[in-house]
């Protein structure tokens, strides 16, 4: 089982409402640090190891600027993600850059950054070359098909829209070849908040042997290989963490018998993991503004699918302490809502929980991945604020929350008068 404790009191979080009004985005930086350290320290033992934290994951130049710290580079996936890299000072092949449907101006942004460009499809290659021209190291990734099991956040691999075909990256690495391109690498990604450690060795192994067999047949050597993301998180309390070392060592074993075996090596190891990096540490304060008892009883939050979507979306449990009530038996039950217009706007379902009242403070378990991230404006919503809690104990707020004025600045509303 896995500690559901939280690193802060009741009087701390009082002591931010004070200054920032629910609901709000609460993020650990001591946690986010002490994690980063674990993780290096486990898959130190692979060759030339780098992590790229996904920043789709916690868009926030302040979460960047402190996993840049701990030596961390950013896998990023648009312009916007790409900008907010180089304003962190995350520059040059400490960039990831995986991409879909990518527009050519992202491609000629990634390349003035010097950033690793990933592609995702073969037309892409022609497309690169065309729009930006192709650089010395490209990388390519790769879609298993039936060879690999998905789940149900990314789906199945025969179903996503993402990757290459095998047959399609032999073409598509001698075409490159043969263009003069010199370096190259080799992509996955083909789970998502997966909790089977061994699910990550397999991967490897299927990349290594894949690596193997395309330098065999192309006479071309890659540098690096990125076994992707999607280690998950417990966000149930009877749930256990996935164990790095574990993940870490299966891949060694892999690596020795395929690529030192095949002369193949040294070939750096790459992740580009979010939820695991940042998931654990964040929090969604939300105060109780209204209790209803009809045919369910309903705990009414001031916070919505507009500040975490998953639970809606994806039926998606997030652990809720009822702040300064933790040692307090969980008696009743309650579906734990938001005020959207939409019957999933729901955080929990027939969850038990002490008594609530009005007022009450709710804590919503590890939303610091894919929390802030997925939120939008439906019903008109505002976009809640994000706060780090310092190593100290002192707290920043990292971006304020929205206000009516954002949410009509790109209305002209001054055209309004004269449309008719």
């Amino acid at each position: 089982m896995v500690s559901k404790a939280l690193p802060f009191t009741k009087e701390k979080i009082s002591e931010i409402i004070a200054q920032y009004p629910t609901p709000f985005h609460l993020y650990d930086e001591k946690g986010i640090r002490e994690n980063a350290c674990r993780l290096k320290e486990a898959f130190g033992i692979l060759e030339g190891f780098q992590e790229f934290f996904a920043v789709k994951a916690l868009p926030n130049p302040y979460i960047m600027k402190v996993l840049k710290e701990e030596g961390f580079g950013a896998d990023c996936s648009s312009l916007p993600e790409l900008l907010l890299a180089e304003k962190t000072g995350v520059v040059g092949e400490s960039i990831m850059f995986s991409s879909n449907d990518t527009p050519a101006e992202e491609f000629r942004k990634a390349k003035e950054l010097g950033a690793i460009i990933n592609l995702d499809d073969i037309s892409h290659i022609k497309f690169l070359e065309d729009e930006a021209g192709l650089p010395e190291l490209v990388c390519c990734r790769y879609n298993p098909g039936p060879l690999k099991e998905g789940n149900a956040i990314i789906g199945t691999p025969e179903e996503a829209k993402y990757g290459f075909t095998r047959e399609q990256l032999f073409e598509g690495y001698r075409y490159m070849r043969d263009k003069g391109v010199k370096r190259f690498g080799l992509h996955t990604m083909v789970a998502s908040n997966e909790l089977n450690p061994q699910y990550f060795v397999e991967t490897a192994k299927l990349l290594f042997e894949l690596i193997a067999d395309i330098s065999r047949e192309l006479g071309i050597r890659f540098e690096f290989v990125n076994l992707g993301g999607g280690i998950g998180i417990p966000y149930r309390p009877e749930q256990e963490p996935v164990p790095y070392d574990v993940i870490a060592r299966g891949v060694r074993e892999e690596y020795a018998k395929i690529i030192e075996a095949n002369g193949l090596a040294p070939l750096r190891i790459y992740l580009e993991c979010g939820r695991v990096i940042t998931g654990p540490y964040g929090y969604l304060i939300t105060t109780v503004r209204h209790l209803k008892h009809i045919y369910k009883d309903y705990v009414g939050t001031d916070a919505s699918m507009a500040n975490l979507m998953r639970p809606g979306i994806y039926g998606a449990y997030h652990h809720i302490t009822v702040l300064g009530k933790e040692n307090e038996q969980p008696r009743f039950k309650y579906d734990v809502t938001g005020s959207l217009c939409e019957n999933n706007d729901k955080f929990a379902i027939d969850r038990m929980l002490p008594e609530v009242k009005r007022g009450d403070v709710l804590v919503i378990h590890d939303t610091g991945a894919h929390g802030y991230a997925m939120g939008f404006n439906y019903n008109g919503k505002l976009r809640s604020a994000e706060i780090l809690l310092r190593p100290d104990s002192s707290f920043v707020q990292i971006r304020r929350a929205e206000t009516v004025d954002d949410y009509f600045a790109t209305l002209d509303m001054d055209g309004l008068n004269s449309f008719s």
